[in-house]
């Protein structure tokens, strides 16, 4: 319990201090800056674009078996309970990569 408090306190010192970090950088990046992070983030968007749209299709396919063991588990509370805490955790997975750059995007502004 102490080390979760810990975790949660250095990341909001984190971000306290985040402001006082980025504020040294005071020069605008140049064009030839830019371009090279843009070459560089181009392969890793491709990949990171291949990862996402890949877990969405096994999320569909988890979620189609959640439904099949959910339909299937007749009058086992225990089988109901585990569908519905797969389905839980697909929807919790999804919003998490789905919402990733969403976040990374606001961070970063």
């Amino acid at each position: 319990m102490r080390k979760s408090y810990a975790v949660l306190s250095l990341l909001i010192l984190a971000l306290m201090a985040m402001p006082f970090v980025m504020a040294e950088f005071g020069d605008p990046p140049s064009d030839d800056d830019v371009a090279a992070f843009d070459q560089i983030l181009e392969p890793v968007m491709k990949i990171y674009n291949l990862v996402k749209y890949s877990a969405t299709v096994l999320a569909v396919v988890v979620l189609l078996f959640a439904g099949v063991t959910y339909m299937t588990s007749g009058s086992n509370p225990g089988k109901r309970e585990q569908a519905k805490n797969m389905v839980m955790y697909v929807i919790i997975g999804l919003v998490v990569i789905w919402a990733a750059p969403l976040l990374v995007g606001f961070v970063v502004g």
